[in-house]
């Protein structure tokens, strides 16, 4: 239980820091974020369109139509439902260029800030004593640099953007079904603290496997670089089958850390 606390105090940490590396570029993320909101009301804006477009021509029903929808549509059906076809190309086009522009800026924020991460990491390393090349391989201090920072670009570019986004639909969307029908909305809630205690078990499993990948990796790279350079000693020495064997294990705990990832997200 301790060991939980700690790593969880770790990983707070490792997020502030990661996240200072952002603040430079504070206003494209910032750009980004309003083009997330702007996204995230595009996409609930289309299942409202249908609905308008089935209680007020397909299966009448104005009562639950808002007032200013009735004066903005037209009574001929043929009229109204191609004015709210037209409005649904116009909703589906705003989205599509919102997603266009987070997603590029954001990518591009992200990359700069990678740039600068790469930047400290080879200037930290020309700063280390030689003995530290010593006990540790090539091959892992090249993973730590490359690879790695490449899945915290994904974190930043993607995961942390994904999760806003999804956060922001989710109030849109309980905002609207409260407004139709408060009643049924709580009885949906209900299923929530399932759904939270699930998500917490997936996390807990899937950080770990995530975890193991990395290492992997990091074994894998260093494994190679290893006998790459020295692969005329290893061939003076007949090791090539001992070789084998060797990479073979180190790449079944890759294989299974992965295996381990993949069943973690098929069953969440």
């Amino acid at each position: 239980m301790e060991e939980e606390v700690l790593g969880k105090a770790y990983d707070a940490r490792l997020m502030r820091r990661l996240v200072g590396y952002m603040k430079p570029y504070r206003a494209l993320v910032a750009v980004s974020i309003v083009f997330l909101f702007a996204q995230s009301l595009f996409q609930v804006l289309g299942p409202l369109l249908t609905r308008t477009a089935v209680d007020r021509y397909l299966q009448p029903n104005p009562a639950v139509i808002p007032d200013f929808l009735n004066r903005l549509l037209p009574d001929d059906a043929w009229s109204g439902l191609a004015r709210i076809g037209m409005m649904y190309l116009a909703v589906l086009a705003g989205n599509f260029a919102c997603e266009f522009v987070q997603m590029y800026v954001m990518q591009y924020t992200g990359q700069r800030a990678m740039f600068d991460l790469r930047r400290e990491v080879m200037a930290h390393l020309q700063h280390l004593d030689l003995s530290f090349y010593d006990r540790n391989p090539v091959g892992r201090l090249v993973t730590r640099v490359t690879t790695d920072v490449d899945v915290l670009n994904d974190l930043f570019s993607s995961g942390l953007v994904n999760i806003l986004g999804d956060v922001l639909v989710l109030i849109f969307i309980l905002a609207i079904m409260f407004s139709f029908s408060p009643s049924l909305t709580l009885i949906m809630l209900g299923a929530m603290p399932f759904v939270i205690l699930t998500t917490m078990v997936f996390r807990r499993a899937v950080t770990q496997s995530y975890r193991r990948i990395r290492v992997a990796i990091a074994r894998i790279n260093a494994y190679l670089q290893e006998h790459i350079t020295g692969i005329a000693v290893l061939q003076l020495f007949n090791g090539e089958e001992r070789s084998r064997r060797e990479f073979a294990r180190v790449n079944d705990d890759h294989r299974e850390a992965y295996k381990d990832a993949i069943t973690a997200y098929g069953w969440f």
